[in-house]
Parts: structure tokens; sequence; C-alpha cells
């Protein structure tokens, strides 16, 4: 079954499951973001978003958990690669976390502009 088209789907969902257990078990950063992700949307529900609120905001979790993802797996090749300090390794790591920066001021952003009219 799993050399099938969609066993190897199923498969890799697999992976990407186990993938995102992995980085919400052993990264703070990524726990960080779940317990803000779990606090918005509860929040969501006590203030009756609509549907294109909801819309913005799952797009905002979704992004700042993704980039926040793809930040630690470039930091770890990237120690892997080269454990000691080097300025290129440095300035790979500090662009990876700018790019976080930016999905994380848009993600506050759409909390603003969804939460306080509500306010």
């Amino acid at each position: 079954m799993w050399n099938t088209f969609l066993g190897k789907r199923l498969k890799g969902c697999k992976y990407a499951i186990v993938g995102a257990w992995k980085l919400i078990k052993t990264e703070p950063s990524i726990q960080v973001q779940t317990i803000i992700a779990i606090g918005i949307t509860i929040a969501g529900f006590v203030f009756n978003i609509s549907a294109t609120e909801w819309m913005f905001q799952i797009f905002a979790i979704g992004l700042v958990m993704s980039v926040e993802g793809l930040n630690t797996a470039a930091e770890a090749i990237a120690d892997f690669v080269h454990p000691d300090y080097h300025n290129k390794i440095g300035f790979i790591k500090d662009v990876a976390a700018g790019a976080v920066f930016f999905a994380a001021v848009a993600a506050v952003l759409i909390a603003c502009i969804i939460y306080i009219p509500k306010f």
C-alpha cells in the first residue's frame, strides 16, 4: 500500500506530522508561538470574529509558525555545517531570524486590526 501514489502521500503526511510534533516538543520559540496561537484562537471564539477575520488569523498563525520552523531548520543546518562561530553562518542565522520578525510583525498587525475595534 505504501508504494502507491496515495500511500506515498500519506507517508509524507506522517513525516510532516512527526516533524511538527518534534518542532513543538523541542523548540522553545515554537512552544511560545503555540501558546500564543491557542490564546488568540480562544480570543477568536470569545469575540465571535467573522469568517474573514478567522481566515486572516489562521493565515497569520500558520505563517509565523511555518517561518519559525524554517528558521529553526536553517539554524540547525548552519550549526551542523559549521559548529564554530563564522561571520557567514551568523549572517544566515540573522537573515532567517529577520524573516520570522517580518512574519511576527504582520501577525501582530493582523491581530490589532481584528481585536482593537472589539474593545
